[in-house]
């Protein structure tokens, strides 16, 4: 039994996907948890089973976790609460249900930054790093997803795109870093999910085919969409200002601004890409297939 938290989210759903082909196979059976069943995928169902509610519910967990072998786990964002809130609050009462019903193995989706110097200084990297550290203390075997930004964010950008051909950031324009597609963070976290051999802690870095600058972001939705896009560089005052502006919590904002300091500074460089820490999909097949449309609709 596989159980999957946030099916219906950007890496869930793929995950999900995935795994309803692979996973009958394989001798495994599938849970989800999701607050809103309706928003499962036509072809989930009647063939996984369904915990309605929240993962950050001791009860929903309690039912999730009852005869599971293996958990994904994803925290999903909450821009109310501080970092450690957000990860290790939420994450408390899964780490508790684990010990409870002795699952065997966990696959969690987390970030790069591991052992460098700027791990204490990351903001949200940092949290999500103490969040790896709460769940292998479990004693559950454990993989953490050691994740780059996602080309998926750009999806953010989309307005500014087809207005002002135009896309924001914080990072230097010219700083290279990996860039990866949270379908290829799906794969590797089903391949581990369905693999009963792998035991102890450790991270699986997840690093897309090749790494890249804004500018070379810039070059290549130019080629794209035909007609001229830059890179607008934002301080990291006029990020602050603009997400409080928002709304967000003021402790979670110092949590990005501290993640998009330290990524502008190397945080991501540390893991070097060989063919197991690369991923297939590349920059440019993503746009033509996910971009490109979102730009033109």
């Amino acid at each position: 039994m596989i159980v999957i938290t946030a099916p219906t989210g950007n890496i869930g759903r793929h995950l999900l996907s995935g795994l309803l082909e692979s996973a009958p196979a394989a001798g495994e059976e599938l849970r989800v948890i999701v607050r809103d069943p309706a928003r499962l995928p036509d072809a989930a169902r009647g063939r996984v089973e369904v915990v309605t509610g929240s993962h950050a519910d001791a009860g929903v967990l309690d039912r999730a976790f009852e005869g599971a072998d293996a958990v994904f786990w994803l925290v999903p964002p909450d821009s109310s609460l501080t970092p450690r809130e957000a990860y290790s609050g939420f994450t408390r009462p899964a780490a508790e249900a684990l010990v409870a019903h002795r699952v065997g193995r966990v696959v969690g989706v987390s970030a790069l930054g591991r052992g460098t110097p700027l791990a204490e200084r990351a903001g949200l990297v940092t949290a999500s790093l103490a969040m790896d550290d709460l769940i292998a203390g479990t004693g559950v075997a454990y993989r953490a997803l050691a994740n780059p930004s996602f080309f998926e964010n750009l999806l953010e950008e989309t307005d500014a795109i087809r207005a002002k051909g135009v896309f924001t950031d914080s990072a230097d324009a010219d700083r290279k870093a990996p860039f990866v597609a949270v379908a290829d963070i799906a794969a590797t976290a089903a391949r581990l999910l369905l693999d009963r051999t792998w035991t102890g802690t450790g991270s699986v870095p997840v690093l897309g085919p090749r790494d890249l600058s804004p500018n070379d972001v810039a070059r290549v939705l130019t080629e794209q969409l035909g007609r001229p896009v830059r890179y607008e560089r934002q301080s990291l005052d006029e990020m602050r200002a603009a997400l409080i502006g928002y709304g967000l919590n003021e402790a979670f904002v110092q949590g990005v601004v501290d993640m998009k300091r330290a990524k502008d500074e190397g945080l991501d460089a540390g893991v070097t890409r060989t063919p197991d820490t690369a991923s297939p999909t590349t920059f440019e097949q993503w746009c033509t297939r996910t971009l490109v449309p979102a730009v033109l609709s």
